[in-house]
């Protein structure tokens, strides 16, 4: 045991790590993001300091956050890869945080690979973390948000790319400043999600895969149709655009619309309270998970928590701590007063 102890790895100082990673250094990046996968007592506790250290010190409105999702098979790896080889030639530092299916066996990622396959090894302004979603619902997995504020302080952009939709797998449109969602031409997919009320998020479609012709002119037709200039809360207009990942085509395009609607959020001043939003849908799940809808309700109920976390930007593991502990007394309180006799 003495020599097992030895041997693991010893845990980075939070302070020199954050300085590290908001000088865009890969490795500090791979450690940082390494010790928030780290389920040890001791790392979560490294892990909480350190993202304390780096909100205090990273510029929130310098990057974009932005999520790319969508049936599988409609090319979301393709198009990201186009989308990082645009954003690159006008000197943009690009985070991934690509989400990949689990294996029922190991619990990893199956095709974590793929996208590094498709970005070069030797650009230092590209970083891609795959992550296996372990079977939750909503695309994404737990990591997810602490690890896009890791990301956050040092690319100029991250785009977290999801395991694919369904009907409750809308997590991602919680947790990003833009969301795109792709759409697979002739498929009919898009337009069921449509009617299911999944596309109720996103900020940008895009029909990939215009090189199939009618067939995409179609679905592309059908998408703008069905959303009839939709807008959201904040008065954007949610754009249906056509792109080719394999040809190259409509890539500028939908890398401009993005940054419009980045953009639109820098201006109105929202992104800040947005964010602290997603952190509050993201502790919202996590303490769902653990405690159950009782929990919820010991908490004030889900309005109450997200309104209480709304005002607090600090970092998610201290919060979530806080939250926990809180209950936890609650619950060892209750239990007490139930076996203690009149």
């Amino acid at each position: 045991v003495a020599r097992l102890m030895d041997a693991a790895p010893s845990l980075p100082d939070p302070d020199a790590l954050a300085v590290a990673v908001i000088a865009g250094e890969r490795a500090a990046l791979a450690r940082a993001l390494n010790l928030l996968d780290d389920r040890r007592d001791e790392a979560r506790r490294h892990a909480a300091a350190f993202l304390s250290r780096l909100q205090a010190q990273m510029a929130p409105d310098r990057s974009h956050l932005a999520g790319i999702t969508g049936p599988p098979g409609a090319g979301k790896s393709s198009l990201t890869a186009a989308l990082i080889a645009h954003w690159r030639r006008a000197g943009l530092r690009v985070g991934v945080l690509a989400v990949d299916p689990s294996s029922p066996i190991s619990g990893g990622a199956l095709l974590g690979d793929r996208l590094r396959m498709k970005t070069s090894v030797d650009d230092d302004g590209v970083f891609v973390r795959s992550l296996a979603c372990r079977g939750e619902f909503g695309g994404l997995s737990a990591e997810v948000w602490p690890m896009s504020l890791v990301m956050l302080a040092a690319f100029d952009i991250t785009l977290i790319e999801t395991v694919g939709v369904g009907q409750r797998e809308i997590d991602v449109a919680r947790m990003c400043d833009t969301t795109c969602f792709v759409a697979q031409p002739g498929s009919g997919d898009s337009i069921q999600f449509l009617k299911a009320g999944i596309l109720e998020v996103p900020h940008v479609l895009v029909v990939n895969k215009e090189d199939m012709g009618a067939v995409a002119q179609r679905t592309l037709s059908e998408l703008s149709g069905v959303l009839k200039r939709r807008q959201d809360d904040d008065g954007w207009e949610v754009p249906v655009l056509s792109a080719s990942a394999t040809r190259g085509t409509g890539i500028g395009a939908l890398a401009d619309t993005l940054q419009r609607h980045r953009a639109l959020l820098a201006e109105d001043g929202s992104l800040a309270a947005r964010r602290r939003r997603y952190q509050g849908h993201w502790l919202l799940k996590r303490l769902r998970e653990e405690f159950g809808s009782f929990g919820i309700q010991r908490l004030g109920g889900e309005h109450a928590l997200l309104e209480r976390t709304a005002g607090d930007g600090g970092s998610p593991f201290v919060q979530l701590e806080s939250l926990r502990q809180h209950l936890l007394r609650e619950f060892e309180s209750a239990r007490h007063q139930e076996t203690t006799p009149d």
